[in-house]
């Protein structure tokens, strides 16, 4: 009797199942859209080339060309350190370098008659060789005492007196190439593909309204694993910013994508779902997500071009209920720039 009982409650069920009504819903096919994407991250805009200037050397300065803001040329002439001394043993080193070599040609000359022995000889060319190095070593000390400009470029502020004492941890100012600026900046993982060489970004400081074209030259061959983000350098096309500026950067992207609006997506603890329609019935199917506009997002997996994807009655269908298609709905995609990645 409990069998027969369980029986026709189960039956009850598959009745009460079958008298539902099917849910009243509105769908859209999916579909490959063309969608402009965009970006706006943080950046700096620094110089080509920027350098400290610091002697080699400790001494006196006894000459000194840093002029504030001036233009130089490559190979220019910016600081001297007094070099008395360091010319005086360049000086001796020469007197004794050439009575040394005046003694190996006598000797050389003997040796070819066996009037001396090989080892004297050795020994007055061994003299010569080892005056002639450390003569070297004395030019070399002299040329440190010069400081030079590496480039072409434009001097900073002048942080030195002539006739003041130096040594290697002076700074005595900075040399900049502004000819060409560059904007540092990095862009998260999800947007890495976007950024190529010769992609042109859009780059506004804080105190303009007007934007800068940028081409990007460079990124780095990896992301880095602390903040998942891609490194990216470009450089200013046309237009001028100051070294060290804070600036915004704006990627934009067109790309092919299925985009669904985001009040159709189910989230749940560890993935989104999508409902879709098949044969009359709801099927919940997992879905992976990607950029994120005001009201669509863009699907990466689970849904494919042609599903009818269920976009409002969300709410009262359960997995394979029996559904009535109310409206189908056209796919209408507004580009937005404001986008950022999506959670998945």
């Amino acid at each position: 009797m409990f069998f027969l009982a369980g029986l026709n409650s189960c039956k009850k069920g598959e009745e009460k199942q079958k008298d539902k009504p099917p849910a009243i819903v509105d769908v859209m096919v999916a579909g490959s859209e063309e969608f402009s994407s965009g970006l706006e991250v943080n950046g700096s805009a620094l110089s080509e080339e920027m350098v400290q200037l610091f002697p080699e050397i400790s001494g006196r300065l006894t000459f000194l060309n840093l002029p504030d803001g001036a233009v130089v040329n490559k190979g220019t002439v910016l600081a001297r350190i007094n070099d008395a001394e360091l010319q005086a043993q360049a000086e001796q080193l020469k007197v004794q370098l050439d009575l040394a070599e005046k003694t190996e040609q006598r000797l050389k000359k003997l040796l070819e008659i066996n009037g001396v022995n090989q080892a004297d000889y050795d020994a007055a060319l061994s003299q010569v060789n080892a005056l002639k190095a450390n003569l070297k070593i004395v030019y070399a000390q002299i040329d440190k005492t010069v400081v030079r400009a590496p480039f072409r470029g434009v001097l900073g502020l002048r942080l030195v007196s002539e006739g003041a004492y130096v040594n290697p941890q002076t700074l005595l100012g900075t040399l900049q190439q502004t000819d060409k600026i560059k904007i540092d900046f990095a862009v998260p993982e999800s947007y890495a593909g976007m950024v190529k060489p010769g992609y042109e970004v859009l780059v506004k400081t804080n105190n303009s309204e007007e934007s800068f074209i940028a081409e990007i030259s460079a990124s780095e061959p990896m992301i880095d694993v602390n903040t998942r983000n891609l490194k990216v350098r470009a450089y200013l096309k046309k237009g001028n910013i100051s070294p060290g500026s804070f600036v915004k950067v704006n990627l934009k992207n067109s790309k092919q994508g299925i985009f669904i609006p985001s009040n159709s997506i189910i989230p749940e603890a560890s993935t989104n779902k999508a409902i879709i329609i098949k044969s009359g019935k709801a099927i919940f199917t997992d879905i992976e997500t990607g950029i994120r506009t005001e009201d669509m997002v863009e699907v990466i997996s689970g849904i494919s071009p042609g599903d009818s994807v269920v976009v409002s009655g969300v709410l009262f269908v359960r997995p394979n209920d029996m559904v009535k298609v109310r409206k189908v709905r056209e796919m209408k995609m507004e580009n937005k720039s404001d986008k950022k990645p999506a959670g998945k």
